[in-house]
Order: structure tokens, then sequence, then C-alpha cells
């Protein structure tokens, strides 16, 4: 009778190994199927003037000669 329970316990055993070697391969699938590129282009953040951060450049703001020397005559 001990013989049969070592051998269901070695089997336990192995099913157990088995599963675990079955999740685990399944995670590492998973995390390459949503994997990132890893790009630079992808991993760079901008501040824009309110101080959130976006995904997108902010646009380039053409300022005005004129505007330029208003705003520093009127002190």
């Amino acid at each position: 009778m001990a013989r049969s329970q070592n051998s269901f316990m070695k089997k336990q055993l192995q099913k157990k190994k088995q599963k675990k070697k079955e999740d685990k391969e399944q995670r590492k699938q998973e995390r390459q199927e949503n994997a990132t590129s890893g790009k630079l282009e992808d991993m760079i953040a901008y501040v824009d003037e309110f101080g959130v951060i976006t995904s997108t450049p902010p646009e380039e703001r053409k300022q005005d000669d004129s505007e330029e020397e208003a705003s520093e005559e009127k002190p």
C-alpha cells in the first residue's frame, strides 16, 4: 500500500510541475504579445504650458516682432 501512495504523490507532483511550467510559458507569451517597441520616440514625453504631460510635441509658436516691441515699450 505504501508503494501506491508514493507513486500517487509522485504523479501529483509531476502534474503540478507541468501545470506551473505551462502557466509560466503562457505568461511569457502574453508578455511578448503585449510588449512595447522600446523606441526612443515612444518613450519621450512633453510637458505643455499648463504642466500636463502629453505624448505629442508642442506646437511651434511664432512671435511677431511687433508684439515683442509693444510689450517692451509698455512698462
